[in-house]
């Protein structure tokens, strides 16, 4: 008996150490101090670094994940360096070319031993900006009726994530491309053309190696996103021709952009990467290998000014940076792959906003483009669908606004360019995900944000998650308590739930169910 009490005793100081001692994780790599939050109720390890600088010779290439240099001991209690944004003309004091690091988020009760599931979030903004410093934790982990780990990831952007593409585009000769590093068996092995979403992917290795040491549970890990963030979970269902499976166990989505996806031979990504090199002042360097040794050689605010100027240039284009189908990660464009059922099977939860498509042409430099303009016509609406997709045809346009599209049923042509916007990148987007993964028999949840007090554009429904302790009124109060308990109950028990809330019925192809909050 006395032998069996010494042992209880022993045990709970082992917890009690274990449970201190989480503020502070040791990795093969580094020890990280997190920084405990006794009034959220949160323990903040802001900017673990989880690959190598993607700098000199790693820059366009594959993540190398975990770094490979010692990093002692390390205060983790602020964030690192955000990437850089394609609006961005030089460096900031919160972004860097050295940007691969990711956050982790714990209840402050975890222990080693915790095992909690994990909501690994990736941001939006077009592929081209954002980072994770303006999605804080305390509405996620607050909200979940039980425990979770919230990871947000920092993945590189624009010109230094995705152009790659445009290399393989240019470089299209097999011994150059060899000889830089691009292309041939190292395409096939690393797809380095879509580097950011590589980045997301070395993450996801990343948490599969080392977040039980945080408390997390490998074996149940839910990917998140909003917009290119949701646009990228859906890449990683189909990536590696779906074969991210033992990376996660869910996958949700807000608004999931599907871009053009170019192919990485399209005369689009020629043309802007001979922009792009032109604006670097490596242009005129000589042969092709000489304009890529210029490029690795650059200064990154001289890469950072090249690419803001080129994004400026194209004055009917919103985001020309962005994933490309690179016959290596990406093999398989999604329609077909959701289709034939090329994707990962896991329950899936994903949604859209009513006016997804809002706003978006009015920011347009080029009348031509800009529905907003004082003269514009079903032709500015055809100029501005065509600018995001560059091989839309006028024949395919005006069977839409005949078909889908008739002007009869929009006050302007604004409203009808919004519309065809919304449904082409993000509406259809979410419908195609959740309708394939019933087809082939599994979970899968499908939402509209319609809320014409907190509004229905691109983004407004993050409000729920992301504000802080922003305050609203009686209903969406409610409403925003709602939506967090659904979202993380999903990534908790794979159903969404909330405490005196409708139940979420689970999506049918027959009716194509959608759940409006």
């Amino acid at each position: 008996m006395r032998l069996s009490s010494q042992f209880f005793i022993l045990a709970s100081i082992v917890a009690l150490v274990d449970a201190a001692a989480l503020s502070t994780v040791k990795l093969d790599y580094g020890t990280f101090t997190g920084l405990t939050n006794t009034t959220t109720g949160i323990i903040y390890f802001r900017g673990v670094q989880y690959a190598d600088a993607p700098v000199g010779v790693l820059r366009w290439q594959a993540p190398v994940s975990p770094p490979t240099t010692q990093l002692g001991e390390v205060d983790a209690s602020n964030y690192a360096a955000g990437c850089i944004a394609n609006t961005q003309t030089a460096t900031t004091s919160t972004t860097s070319e050295d940007c691969l690091f990711l956050n982790v988020f714990l209840p402050i009760a975890t222990t080693a031993y915790s095992a909690l599931p994990v909501l690994v979030y990736f941001h939006g903004g077009g592929f081209e900006g954002q980072s994770t410093h303006i999605y804080p934790p305390e509405n996620i982990i607050q909200g979940s009726a039980q425990p979770l780990i919230f990871v947000t990831v920092e993945y590189r952007l624009g010109q230094f994530g995705f152009l790659g593409q445009l290399l393989l585009s240019l470089f299209i000769s097999h011994k150059i491309l060899r000889a830089n590093g691009i292309g041939g068996s190292a395409v096939k092995t690393n797809g380095t053309l879509n580097a950011g979403l590589l980045d997301q992917k070395a993450a996801l290795v990343w948490i599969q190696r080392y977040i039980t040491k945080f408390g997390g549970d490998p074996t149940r890990v839910t990917i998140w996103g909003q917009s290119a963030g949701g646009g990228s979970t859906m890449l990683h269902l189909i990536g590696d021709n779906a074969g991210n499976g033992k990376l996660f166990h869910q996958a949700m989505g807000d608004s999931p952009s599907l871009g053009p996806l170019p192919h990485y031979t399209d005369a689009f990504v020629e043309d802007l990467f001979t922009q792009f090199a032109g604006f670097a002042g490596c242009g005129s360097s000589g042969s092709n290998a000489a304009i890529m040794t210029c490029l690795r050689a650059a200064p990154t605010n001289t890469l950072a000014l090249a690419g803001s100027q080129t994004n400026a240039n194209l004055t009917s284009t919103i985001y020309p940076f962005g994933p490309i189908q690179d016959g290596a990660y990406i093999s398989t464009r999604p329609v077909e792959a959701f289709l034939n059922g090329d994707f990962v099977r896991v329950p899936v939860l994903y949604g859209s906003n009513t006016d997804d498509g809002a706003n978006w042409s009015a920011n347009l430099p080029n009348p031509a483009a800009n529905t907003s303009s004082e003269n514009a016509t079903e032709t500015t609406v055809y100029k501005f669908i065509q600018g995001q997709f560059h091989t839309f045809t006028e024949a395919s346009f005006h069977t839409a606004i005949t078909e889908l599209y008739p002007f009869a049923d929009y006050k302007n042509v604004s409203l009808q360019g919004q519309q065809m916007y919304g449904e082409l990148r993000y509406i259809c987007t979410a419908v195609m995900i959740t309708g394939a993964a019933h087809n082939f028999g599994l979970p899968a949840y499908q939402y509209r944000w319609d809320n014409p007090k907190l509004d229905s554009n691109h983004s407004s429904e993050l409000a729920a998650f992301f504000n802080g302790a922003e305050t609203f009124d009686t209903a969406n109060e409610e409403l925003v308590v709602a939506m967090r308990s659904y979202f993380t109950s999903f990534a908790t028990s794979g159903v969404p739930t909330a405490n005196n809330s409708i139940v979420w019925p689970v999506s049918t192809v027959a009716d194509n169910q959608t759940q409006q909050v």
